[in-house]
């Protein structure tokens, strides 16, 4: 059967807005094809130049996931946390009537269940809230995702949902300093990704493969990833 491929991570720049309490990455060249020529390197003739780029990042900028380690002091990082927690079967489940700084609650998710027409059992579950859409690239999209609710969370741990993935920079609401998604999720042994985007492209799909693999930083509290997802065309 024919597949499509949908890229839901979102581009890494130089200077791009990040997590109210993080500093934004650096991305510059090392060295350029001009440069490089002072290398001498090739044959007469056929010089062989190249470029390198310098990146210097924070592990939760641009899309990306937390380790268990992010949170708990004694969670595992993200290298020591299973390859297979960063992927299998998902849902999108469509939340666009969510505002910014909105609250998705129980009965947010229990409608989106039924609309989608796919039961979690153990399902990645990704929230499509349209918020990337409406607010990036404003530096001030920082401030506006809305809260998964701490309610919320425990339904979808109540159904087996171990990792889910929100929009924007975070899945607790920049205007409070409470962390109560990320608190809650340290105690039920779950996680998440950030700043997903082009989950629109998932709504209405049913059950999808998707993939957001970290790198294999030792230690790493989190990582950026390569997210996408695979449809039946």
């Amino acid at each position: 059967m024919p597949q499509r491929v949908v890229d839901l991570s979102l581009l890494i720049e130089d200077n791009m807005p990040a997590h109210k309490l993080f500093q934004r990455p650096v991305i510059t060249t090392h060295m350029s094809h001009e440069s490089s020529k002072a290398l001498n390197l090739g044959v007469p003739g056929d010089a062989m130049t190249f470029q390198t780029n310098f990146i210097a990042m924070l592990d939760h900028v641009g899309t990306h996931v937390d380790a268990f380690r992010h949170v708990n002091p004694n969670g595992a990082a993200v290298d020591e946390m299973p390859l297979e927690m960063f992927m299998g079967k998902a849902v999108c489940f469509d939340l666009r009537h969510i505002p910014d700084l909105g609250d998705i609650t129980v009965a947010d998710m229990e409608a989106a269940e039924e609309r989608c027409g796919v039961r979690v059992d153990g399902h990645i579950v990704l929230l499509c809230t349209g918020f990337h859409a409406r607010n990036y690239p404003s530096l001030d999209s920082v401030w506006k995702n809305p809260l998964l609710t701490a309610d919320a969370t425990r339904w979808l741990h109540a159904r087996g949902s171990k990792m889910h993935g929100v929009e924007g920079p975070s899945t607790d609401k920049p205007s409070d300093d409470i962390f109560a998604q990320h608190r809650l999720c340290r105690e039920l042994g779950m996680s998440h990704w950030e700043w997903l985007v082009n989950l629109e492209e998932l709504v209405g799909q049913g059950v999808v493969q998707f993939f957001g693999v970290p790198l294999k930083f030792k230690g790493g509290s989190g990582s950026p990833v390569r997210a996408f997802a695979i449809l039946d065309a």
